[in-house]
């Protein structure tokens, strides 16, 4: 009877945890792209575009296990956890940028993927957040160091080049035997049920 009632116990702990794990996962941003806004502006388009990284960032990351971080496509190559770290730097400085804040390389305190995620896709959503209600993205300067940059750099730069990498991120998984989920239609921003 002890035995029963320990599995019952064990197996109410194990989808409670699972039921949690879920809950975490729906609330980062980019399940899904936002609704578009009705005008068209500067800070409207770029957010726009910054939302569809967000959204390829996630459904690139979403599901990664352990050897699809691993896997590199030739020595040489960066690894895909190598390629998400980048990826996360690209992300301080499309936000950092919005937030009028200096980019610094301060030492960060390690994360686990998990958690470099979900503050990449928090970086990318408040950037996004920030330029969909301005009126002039000239004010969004890149700044490193003595040395700034117009908002123009940022759109070739750190926003394409992380769109790039996304990129990067599905090839690798698909060669790691873990492929992008169809469902996630990269043209609509939605996920087909």
């Amino acid at each position: 009877m002890k035995t029963n009632i320990a599995i019952i116990v064990i197996a109410i702990f194990s989808i409670n945890i699972i039921d949690a794990q879920e809950k975490m996962e729906e609330k980062l941003p980019y399940y899904e792209i936002p609704e578009y806004p009705e005008t068209y502006t500067a800070g409207t388009v770029a957010a726009r575009m910054i939302d569809g990284l967000g959204f390829r960032y996630y459904w690139a990351t979403e599901g990664l296990r352990d050897e699809d971080l691993a896997y590199k496509p030739s020595e040489d190559a960066r690894t895909t956890a190598e390629t998400l770290d980048h990826i996360y730097g690209l992300s301080k400085i499309i936000v950092n940028a919005t937030l009028k804040k200096p980019n610094s390389r301060a030492e960060e305190p390690e994360m686990t993927f998990a958690e470099k995620r979900k503050k990449t896709l928090e970086n990318i959503k408040t950037a996004a957040d920030i330029l969909r209600t301005s009126t002039d993205v000239s004010e969004f300067k890149i700044v490193f160091g003595l040395n700034e940059y117009p908002f123009w750099n940022q759109i070739n730069g750190p926003i394409e080049d992380a769109v790039w990498h996304c990129g990067q991120v599905v090839s690798f998984r698909r060669s790691s035997g873990n492929p992008f989920n169809s469902k996630a239609n990269v043209f609509t921003g939605k996920v087909k049920e």
